[in-house]
């Protein structure tokens, strides 16, 4: 398992590489100080994960992201970040980030978003989860919501947020695309949602897991 570390200081990059032993006894690293150098050991190695800082200095950081999204279509990207704004972890998933970790997180924290997000799930802080700002139809103490959707809806919605295309789902599940369309439409209703970003919000607050 490769993982690209892109951070500008190489201490914290050390202790990253140190901390996450524990996730995978095959850990490979690759390191990258800039984006630009983050872009050609992508190239190089292809990793199957990026742990990405968005405050590189040189770097515009959710441009940074989209590049490296870019360049590894398939990989899970996390964000380390120093920062906790709602609205740059709202804009970070987004741009296709597949989790949203702080800097001043746990190591035990650290290890438990990393291995959610490499089952295919969605990580965020527990700000995120608290802050009402993307969830305003998501009421107060709905742990019920997520009975209220149907198995196909879950799947669906699960894949939808993990950024498969709709024809992509439709393949997978052996549905036609309007089908897919018309589950999306069900969920994002149940949960009180308009788009996929806030079904990403909704569905970590709620505990949703993506399939196996």
């Amino acid at each position: 398992m490769r993982v690209l570390l892109v951070d500008d200081h190489v201490i914290f990059r050390q202790g990253l590489k140190f901390l996450l032993s524990d996730l995978d006894e095959s850990l490979s690293f690759a390191e990258a100080g800039t984006g630009a150098q983050a872009l050609k050991k992508i190239e190089a190695h292809m990793p199957n994960l990026v742990l990405l800082d968005l405050n590189m200095p040189g770097s515009e950081g959710l441009d940074t992201l989209r590049a490296v999204l870019k360049a590894a279509p398939s990989t899970p990207v996390a964000i380390l970040s120093g920062e906790e704004n709602p609205s740059l972890i709202r804009a970070a998933i987004d741009a296709g980030a597949s989790g949203f970790v702080s800097k001043t997180s746990s190591s035990d924290i650290l290890v438990a978003a990393l291995k959610l997000i490499l089952d295919g799930g969605i990580y965020l802080p527990a700000s995120a989860l608290r802050s009402r700002e993307p969830l305003d139809g998501l009421a107060e103490g709905a742990s019920g919501i997520a009975e209220q959707l149907s198995e196909r809806q879950t799947s669906v919605l699960l894949r939808a947020i993990q950024g498969q295309a709709n024809k992509v789902i439709a393949a997978e599940l052996g549905i036609a695309e309007g089908t897919v369309k018309t589950h999306l439409s069900a969920a994002f209703k149940i949960l009180g949602v308009n788009n996929r970003t806030e079904a990403v919000f909704a569905a970590a607050k709620l505990g949703l897991r993506p399939p196996a």
